[in-house]
């Protein structure tokens, strides 16, 4: 099916919904969202899935006086939409009155049908097959692999059409490529395992031996680790343990959580709060991104939205709603799926250039931390306390010394922004494409090993 068939079904809906609304007196905001698929996964040399699917969903957030509700259906015939649209207006007749959510965007026409984010694809299925098998058998060639118990590829293609009854129509589409594995080691009773992976806009760009080669050289260099002296250590992250870090402290950038009073930088803003070193940008489009969207869930054309500038905490990701509660302007930061309520979301997170060499962040002796394990579980968002489990490395200038496994990292997140020894002068890109970020070196976290 056409792109162009699926924006037309997708805007028949909509309209369809629109007008349900508007003759009930109510202001209403419309996502539909249409889907295609192809996931692959190998184990032991065969094709253990190989699933294709395609899907659609249409949500309604409707606003009837001061009132609001949603509903989703995942069917697009006249009956259904009609359906949910009845119960959205009857969920909205029991809930408490919001005054701040009301719909806002008006009148705006954004349609993002960019050729870089919907690249054409022509690859046949046996080359994405191949991809999927090459992946398990490129880590147990290797010769201290004992398996690969995770592989695969997928691809999606995403096609998103937002409307709202003051006007506004915004369009998008998406396509993206994946690919994963991970190397299993088992040697002399020791066990390692590592996942590497690489993301792209096209199949031709997908990375198959860096996804490969950091699998097994990380399960590889670490399988003999051990743990080091209980401690106080520099700390340098991993990027994709960094960016898994900070996602896990996120409320404290979030408008909404401020104002459910769970945002621990709420009296913050305009105080410095990290390392005067520190900038951190929500950024909407950059080369290499993967999450670039001309809107946002209320239909609002997307900018970048500085957070923390030279350690002083600017101000806070907003939605409308948070927006007018606290009476700042909205940064086009509302999240909305079909199926959920308005909330706030980042795009990409980005940390800026520090003014340190590669030599300066990686000078005398520390922890390179590659993997982390609970974070979620073991951090709390509100006092900024976390302790979770951790491998890496002790290096010196640059160079690894030994593996380190069977450790805790602990500290407070807050804590640690305050205190930075060096940022790099080089931002590179997560795995995902959604956290750049030069290399930052901690000055101190506790480490409960031997």
């Amino acid at each position: 099916m056409s792109e162009q068939t699926i924006k037309a079904t997708l805007s028949d809906a909509v309209d369809q919904v629109l007008s349900l609304v508007k003759q009930q007196g109510a202001q209403a905001d419309v996502i539909a969202n249409a889907s295609e698929s192809l996931s692959l996964k190998a184990d032991q040399g065969d094709l253990s899935e190989h699933k294709v699917t395609a899907g659609q969903v249409i949500g309604v957030r409707v606003v009837k006086g001061d009132q609001v509700a949603t509903s989703y259906s995942e069917s697009l015939d006249s009956d259904s939409l009609a359906s949910m649209v009845n119960a959205a207006l009857t969920n909205a007749s029991f809930t408490k009155a919001d005054p701040d959510q009301q719909i806002r965007a008006e009148g705006q026409q954004i349609d993002q049908q960019d050729p870089s984010l919907l690249q054409a694809d022509n690859t046949p299925i046996e080359d994405k097959i191949a991809l999927a098998l090459a992946l398990e058998q490129e880590v147990v060639s290797q010769p201290r692999a004992t398996g690969a118990p995770y592989n695969g590829y997928s691809e999606q293609t995403q096609y998103q059409l937002l409307a709202n009854t003051l006007g506004t129509r915004c369009y998008h589409s998406e396509r993206s490529f994946s690919c994963y594995t991970a190397a299993l080691l088992n040697h002399d009773g020791k066990q390692a395992m590592h996942l590497g992976a690489s993301v792209s806009r096209r199949f031709a760009d997908l990375d198959l031996a860096h996804a490969t080669q950091l699998a097994y050289q990380t399960a590889d260099a670490l399988l003999e680790g051990g743990p080091v002296k209980t401690g106080s250590y520099p700390v340098i992250f991993e990027h994709d343990c960094l960016s898994e870090l900070l996602g896990a402290f996120g409320s404290c950038f979030s408008g909404d959580a401020a104002k459910r009073g769970t945002n621990p930088w709420r009296e913050k803003v305009g105080k410095p709060v990290a390392d005067s070193a520190l900038t951190i940008t929500d950024v909407a489009r950059l080369d290499g991104g993967m999450r670039i969207k001309a809107f946002d869930s209320e239909g609002f054309a997307t900018a970048d939205t500085p957070l923390i500038e030279n350690g002083v905490l600017v101000g806070f990701l907003h939605n409308s709603a948070t927006a007018q509660y606290f009476g700042v302007s909205h940064t086009a930061n509302a999240g909305r799926s079909p199926k959920g309520g308005l909330d706030v979301t980042s795009r990409h997170d980005v940390i800026a250039a520090g003014k340190h060499s590669d030599a300066d962040v990686h000078a005398g002796e520390y922890l390179e931390l590659v993997s982390l394990q609970g974070v979620h579980s073991g951090a709390n968002a509100i006092s900024g306390d976390f302790s979770f489990g951790a491998s890496g490395f002790v290096c010196r200038d640059g160079k690894r010394v030994r593996p380190v496994r069977g450790i805790t990292v602990a500290g407070n997140f807050y804590t640690m922004l305050n205190e930075i020894e060096a940022i790099g002068n080089t931002v590179l890109p997560n795995y995902d494409g959604a956290f750049f970020a030069p290399r930052i070196r901690f000055a101190r976290l506790s480490i409960a090993g031997e």
